[in-house]
């Protein structure tokens, strides 16, 4: 397995006399060749934690990690060779570098021969779509583009395992979409991925397994389609509202087997999402007859996704 891991905690002592802070707690897992393996989990759940360790960037306070059968703490210089890290973020690149010197940088870091490095940079600016802008200085880059050269330079050294850390954070939906599109590119090469994201679309597309994790623990782990499952999240039915709906959603909260209501707000929009319990009859329809005086906009009946067992989830985690 490239990746084991055995009842890993990390605990950090709390500032002037505070609590000591558990950031994991007794995680374990295993991730075999050649799968996209996603981390999912609210701030502070310990995910960055977890690949910072796995990075050999952090040691652990008890447990075991092994990378490529390596354990992390003993022979972590040879892990350093084995993986590839990205951070999410704009820090870590010399933005008044090329894209290529960045890269031919990184790879004198990584000890690769210097025969190979102009042939393995130009393969990896026309992997991650930026060999058009190789002679470009990283300052002029969007964010995106910045992501995708972070990919590149972890790739660098060709390593069996790549840990991304939120590499979407703060795309734009075309971005977001290309960074995707090159992690599933990644696995048909046969790398192992170690997913950390907010992003429910991005783990639902493209992971293979995921884990929910909240305050170093896990919660639930397995395909996006078993989580999903697992969950007896019912059914769900969604109205847009364009009024004050709150007299409404007081009102539907009571109704039998209704089991949860939220509502967020965008813009001049309320969506409104009934949770039902299993056997619930209740139509779009009935939701709209509650919602009387309030202008409607799109309203379906549709099946539990992945963001809506994450959040019943962690809810009941936290509860």
């Amino acid at each position: 397995m490239p990746i084991e891991i055995a009842n890993l905690t990390r605990s950090y002592e709390g500032a002037r006399g505070a609590p000591t802070v558990q950031a994991l707690r007794g995680i374990t897992l295993s991730i075999p060749d050649a799968e996209i393996f996603g981390i999912l989990g609210p701030n502070g759940a310990g995910k960055t934690t977890l690949v910072r360790i796995l990075a050999t960037l952090l040691t652990p306070t008890s447990g075991t990690a092994n990378v490529n059968g390596l354990d992390v703490v003993t022979d972590a210089k040879e892990v350093r060779r084995q993986v590839g890290v990205a951070f999410g973020g704009e820090r870590g690149l010399y933005d008044r570098l090329s894209a290529t010197d960045n890269l031919r940088f990184a790879a004198q870091l990584y000890s690769v021969s210097p025969r190979r490095i102009r042939g393995r940079v130009s393969e990896l600016l026309e992997l991650v779509g930026l060999a058009d802008k190789s002679k470009a200085r990283v300052e002029t880059f969007s964010r995106g583009m910045k992501q995708r050269l972070h990919i590149a330079r972890a790739l660098i050294h060709d390593p069996a395992v790549v840990f991304l850390d939120e590499p979407s954070s703060g795309l734009d939906p075309v971005a977001a979409r290309a960074l995707r599109e090159l992690a599933g590119e990644l696995r048909e090469r046969g790398k192992t991925i170690l997913l950390a994201t907010h992003s429910m679309v991005e783990a639902d597309e493209l992971c293979d397994r995921v884990s929910i994790i909240s305050s170093g623990e896990i919660l639930r782990m397995g395909t996006p389609e078993q989580v999903k499952a697992d969950v007896s999240l019912g059914r769900i039915l969604e109205v847009e509202a364009y009024d004050d709906p709150a007299e409404a959603i007081s009102l539907i909260r009571t109704l039998p087997t209704v089991s949860a209501v939220e509502h967020a707000s965008s813009g001049d929009t309320v969506r409104v999402i009934v949770r039902l319990e299993p056997e619930s009859d209740m139509s779009v329809a009935d939701i709209i007859s509650r919602m009387d005086g309030n202008r409607i906009g799109r309203a379906f009946d549709r099946e539990p996704t992945l963001e809506d067992a994450y959040v019943s989830i962690v809810e009941a985690g936290i509860r």
